[in-house]
């Protein structure tokens, strides 16, 4: 099995120079990257799902379990991410512990998470826009605000069919215009859009404080109704499985290693940090809003939050959710397309893809050109593709990445116990394991539909890789010369 050497992949990150993503990131930029991609619109809507159908008020049990769930797979992004600090992410760790091929399996399987994520959430971001312009008598063409597949019921009784998302392709196109200028700037965005919508969801915390209802929380567990999952300790579960992809995206900031001040210290500081400061926000969040109303309101109910912030006199307040949720979306964007440009970036540098997508700017030192192609694909997928194709695609593809790299940690400490580790997981092989079989179990409650593209999806990954990639890797080039 052809894998990469981690001195290797230890010298690639010592790279300084032209050839190389600059180094200016620190810890509170690798935390807010975290954030950014973790709190989306999932927590706004997830948490009455799972609190009206599973949970109840025990939903902030849920939340606990789903983030101790990620837990197990943050600690070996962790651990890998000190050890070779280089952009690539799983894709890399795939590389020195399982070898090319499961690399390639792992790069090409991340476009479900990053890319098609982008285009699941610019159509969303789309959708909110054409809800919060409505709110001031703002109407967009029909035309302009749903792809070619769909269409809309006028009010006049006619039927007006879709061109294109006109949104969700300009919020691409502009998100990608300020990561080309430079990972520094692109920082800077994504922590001022952060503190706004963290504030938002403080706002919410403290103002919904006061209104609490404490008869709202008896039964704290409500008895099961005979079905698993629906209520009791096992709709505790299910919420958690229900809610675990909303902690899904810490694992972006590991791409973010080469553009790492200090990345043995800072990078498991981002990834473990992000995880732990929103498990925090998301608990409190529950807890307001099942104080708020009765987790009952809440089913059925497509703005749960909506529905909790009727008990309170803000009104306001149901708008500046809606504004926290393009705000969200908007980092959630702009941290997939980074995610993606980096990891193709790695997988060009290795000769897996064409040399244009690791091809620097000269002046601002990032993958432009692999930026501009993403874009125009990633744009048009969200401009011309229904949501409900692009959106079931993307948790699989995540959960796959997360048992390669807890694996990875398996394997490597087995076969290279003696390397340096900056930061190490605690209680190998018990962690891993559990991030394995935690992810897995995740994987098996997906539908089968969504199994099928994953396996469509690798074939044509599989195709590209003996065509293209086997061919122009620079490792088996090299190993063949000696």
């Amino acid at each position: 099995m052809l894998k990469k050497s981690i001195a290797l992949l230890q010298q690639e990150a010592a790279e300084q120079g032209g050839s190389s993503l600059k180094r200016s990131l620190g810890a509170i930029n690798l935390i807010a990257i975290g954030i950014g991609v973790i709190i989306g619109a999932g927590l706004f809507s997830l948490t009455g799902i799972a609190a009206a159908n599973n949970a109840g008020p025990a939903v902030t049990l849920s939340f606990i379990i789903a983030a101790v769930g990620c837990a197990f797979s943050a600690l070996c992004y962790a651990e890998f991410a000190s050890m070779v600090p280089v952009a690539g992410s799983a894709y890399t760790y795939a590389y020195a512990t399982l070898g090319e091929l499961f690399a390639w399996i792992i790069g090409w399987d991340l476009v479900l998470e990053y890319s098609v994520g982008a285009a699941t959430v610019g159509i969303s971001w789309s959708q909110y826009l054409v809800k919060f312009l409505d709110k001031f008598n703002i109407h967009l063409p029909p035309q302009i605000i749903q792809s070619p597949f769909e269409s809309m019921n006028m009010a006049d009784g006619s039927v007006v069919h879709g061109i294109i998302n006109l949104p969700a392709v300009l919020i691409i196109a502009c998100i990608t215009s300020i990561i080309i200028r430079g990972t520094k700037g692109s920082a800077f965005f994504n922590m001022i859009v952060v503190m706004l919508k963290v504030g938002v969801v403080l706002v919410f915390i403290a103002l919904g404080w006061n209104y609490i209802n404490p008869e709202n929380y008896h039964p704290y567990i409500p008895a099961n109704t005979g079905t698993f999952g629906e209520f009791g300790w096992s709709g505790i579960f299910r919420g958690a499985g229900v809610i675990f992809f909303v902690f899904i995206g810490f694992d972006i900031v590991a791409t973010m290693a080469q553009e790492t001040k200090n990345p043995q210290r800072n990078m498991p500081i981002g990834i473990l940090g992000s995880l732990i400061i929103c498990t925090i926000l998301f608990v409190l969040f529950g807890y307001v809003m099942t104080g708020l109303a009765n987790y009952t309101e809440f089913k059925n109910s497509a703005a749960p939050v909506a529905v909790a912030i009727a008990n309170t006199p803000y009104e306001w307040l149901a708008q500046a959710v809606i504004i926290a949720i393009l705000i969200g979306y908007t980092s959630v964007i702009l941290v997939d397309l980074l995610g993606q440009s980096r990891v193709f970036y790695s997988m060009s540098k290795d000769g897996l893809l064409p040399k244009i997508f690791s091809q620097l700017h000269p002046t601002f030192n990032t993958p432009s050109k692999s930026n501009m192609v993403l874009c125009i694909f990633i744009s048009l997928f969200a401009g011309l593709v229904p949501i409900s194709v692009v959106g079931e695609m993307t948790s699989i593809g995540t959960l796959l990445a997360f048992v390669m790299v807890c694996l990875g940690v398996l394997i490597l400490r087995k076969q290279q116990p003696n390397t340096p580790r900056p930061f190490k997981t605690p209680f190998v092989p018990v962690v891993p394991i559990l991030g394995i079989v935690t992810c897995l179990i995740m994987m098996v409650s997906l539908p089968l539909d969504t199994w099928i593209r994953l396996f469509v999806w690798l074939a044509l990954g599989f195709i590209i890789y003996f065509c293209y990639g086997k061919k122009h890797s620079r490792l088996r080039k090299s190993l063949e010369k000696k």
